[in-house]
């Protein structure tokens, strides 16, 4: 598109050569004038200032046609235009500049001078006010929509900051209450379960195992309490951590000491070095599995595979078929797995494989992102920014119905001039121009034979000769009566 506009522009500015206005301009000044308005049609989206200013000179030569593409020029110049001040001052300049080149027109300079002075003016006006608005408009419409997307954008992201600082602080309010409430009372739990232990190993050796069981439990539940807590809040406070948790060692430990007919295969590298929250993540998916297993299919075989590689650990709990009733579990262990999981950015999955079983699965990072690079990615979830179209469609409009205030008639009426131009026998022969006598002919009798000819600003008609191309026969009418007649050069 970035020659076809003025290629256009160019074809239009030739129309006089085929269906010629008068006073009918020379031919060359006609491709001129052509040539100088493709070029300003070039150059308004580049150079507006410039293109509002050279739209003067086609206004000295009588090229309807090119002076009504001056519209497009002012209306795409103006839409490029920020500051008011200046585009005003620039039409004002230009209004003026206009003026004073129409002057060199034939058809203005028969007229008188203030007559001739207020056509051109009106004229200019009529060609610059209503583009040069729409223009205005629409040009103002590019930066409201940027405007309008930045603080959309910015409410949107406000709202989902907003957002996740409520979830932060609900998460630390039930951190709080758990903490509060079950923290000190698991605390008492250990503590009187441990004396418990040690008085029955004195008095009641046979409960010993029994008392040893509570104690071993309230520990290993006040452990799991400061897990919870520690997924809750907002920046957990570090865990301590075994520096065998985790590891193939500490697995293990896990498959051997879970009474199970179980099975550990570890390929890759071991787990020391990997983050304390994935080597945790893989504790528990472990023992979580093996428990499972233990509460709802005791006799079937288990294979306990891990693998690390490529920067991750995927653990793999399967278990065969049981011909045993499978008890309904509520499925929390498998739910806090998976978010425990999700939280390190891994994925997780638990289900019944085609051959039968069970079979839990994960796989998670060795070196998972911080909790404040996760909060910040659900921050930047935003909802898509709505559409420009949508945002200033009554400016659209409005430029649009402005733009067609000064198309339209502007096209009628070049419209009409060239259907006159091309239907009306405007040709007169030499016996019946001599026939035709001042103050006695009828207006209607010219027009009925000849039609209205080429209608002159100065509002008589002309008639191009039959018998030579470089003449041309001026009758002006008064009253319905012939007034005058002159045989004049195009």
């Amino acid at each position: 598109m970035r020659f076809v506009w003025p290629s256009l522009a160019f074809l239009v500015g030739l129309v006089p050569l085929i269906a010629p206005l008068a006073p009918v301009p020379h031919p060359a000044l006609t491709v001129a004038t052509a040539l100088w308005i493709a070029a300003l049609v070039w150059l308004a989206p580049r150079k507006p200032e410039w293109a509002l200013l050279l739209t003067a000179p086609l206004f000295a030569v009588n090229n309807l046609w090119a002076q009504a593409i001056t519209t497009f020029v002012v209306f795409a110049a103006c839409r490029r235009i920020t500051r008011y001040g200046r585009l005003w001052a620039l039409l004002g300049i230009m209004t003026v500049l206009q003026t004073v080149f129409s002057q060199f027109q034939e058809s203005y300079r028969t007229m008188p001078l203030w007559e001739a002075l207020a056509g051109a003016v009106v004229g200019s006006v009529f060609f610059a006010l209503f583009p040069a608005v729409s223009g205005m408009l629409l040009g103002r419409r590019r930066p409201m929509v940027r405007l309008l997307q930045e603080r959309n954008e910015y409410l949107e992201r406000a709202r989902a900051l907003t957002a996740a600082s409520a979830r932060s602080e609900e998460r630390a309010h039930i951190a709080g209450e758990m903490h509060d409430m079950l923290g000190h009372r698991l605390s008492l739990i250990s503590i009187h379960a441990g004396a418990l232990e040690l008085t029955t190993a004195r008095k009641a050796p046979q409960l010993h195992e029994q008392a040893e069981l509570i104690r071993t439990t309230s520990s290993l539940a006040m452990a799991e309490l400061r897990e919870i807590l520690g997924v809750l809040r907002t920046n957990p406070e570090p865990e301590s951590l075994d520096e065998d948790t985790g590891t193939r060692s500490d697995i293990a430990a896990l498959v051997e000491g879970s009474g199970l007919d179980a099975s550990l295969d570890w390929s890759g590298e071991d787990l020391h070095g990997a983050d304390s929250r994935t080597r945790r993540a893989v504790h528990r998916v472990v023992r979580e599995a093996l428990t499972n297993v233990a509460k709802h299919a005791p006799a079937a075989r288990t294979r306990v595979q891990v693998a690390v590689q490529g920067g991750r650990a995927r653990i793999q709990v399967l278990n065969g078929p049981t011909a045993a009733v499978q008890g309904k579990g509520t499925r929390r262990g498998l739910i806090g797995l998976e978010e425990r999981v999700g939280l390190l950015g891994g994925s997780f999955s638990a289900g019944p494989p085609v051959e039968g079983g069970f079979r839990v699965a994960a796989d998670v990072p060795l070196h998972p992102p911080a909790q404040a690079d996760q909060a910040n990615a659900e921050v930047t979830e935003v909802p898509p920014l709505l559409a420009a179209e949508i945002l200033t469609v009554p400016r659209v409009l409005g430029g649009g119905c402005l733009g067609l205030l000064a198309l339209l008639p502007i096209a009628g009426a070049l419209l009409v001039l060239l259907l006159f131009a091309l239907l009306n026998p405007t040709q007169m022969n030499a016996p019946y121009f001599d026939s035709l006598k001042v103050g006695v002919t009828d207006e209607g009798e010219v027009y009925d034979q000849f039609g209205v000819g080429q209608l002159g600003v100065d509002g008589c008609s002309r008639f191009r000769t039959s018998h030579n191309p470089d003449l041309q026969y001026k009758l002006c009418f008064r009253d319905g009566k012939l007034a005058s007649k002159v045989q004049e050069r195009p």
